[in-house]
């Protein structure tokens, strides 16, 4: 399960895309988003099955108090990273135990996570590009099912 809990104004289609290649090469895997407001949901639905994904695999998950958004990270196997990154969601995931993929950025934002990563021993997660990005998520879906 691939989860990215940031607002959804900062999933851009560039990583979308990469979202969604990764559900078609994996099957059975789902990605986990925050749900904002229902034309959120709806929104992505429809860009999900433009690509080829059914919908369904796309779960949304409703705004609610901290302690329990932090524990529902537990569940999940990969945090998915945008561009510019949040490093508040990020250092939550990493706090719940959630390992974090992120692609480095030029600003302050889009560089924490990494940071945090490095700092927590994870620098692999580190990526430099779109297609590193990619990549990584597939080889740790392959080494988490190892």
């Amino acid at each position: 399960m691939f989860c990215c809990f940031n607002n959804s104004y900062k999933i851009s289609p560039a990583f979308f895309d990469i979202w969604m290649r990764l559900l078609r090469a994996i099957p059975g895997s789902v990605l986990w988003l925050l749900e904002a407001n229902r034309l959120v949901k709806d929104n992505l639905g429809s860009e999900a099955r433009k690509r080829g994904v059914d919908s369904t695999r796309l779960i949304f998950a409703p705004v609610v108090p901290s302690a329990e958004h932090l524990g529902r990270h537990r569940h999940a196997d990969l945090f998915l990273d945008t561009l510019p990154a949040t490093p508040n969601t990020a250092s939550d995931a990493l706090w719940a135990g959630l390992p974090v993929l992120t692609c480095s950025g030029e600003t302050f934002a889009g560089r924490v996570a990494g940071s945090l990563l490095t700092a927590t021993g994870m620098a692999e997660l580190v990526t430099e590009s779109l297609e590193q990005y990619e990549r990584t998520a597939l080889a740790w879906r392959a080494i988490r099912n190892a």
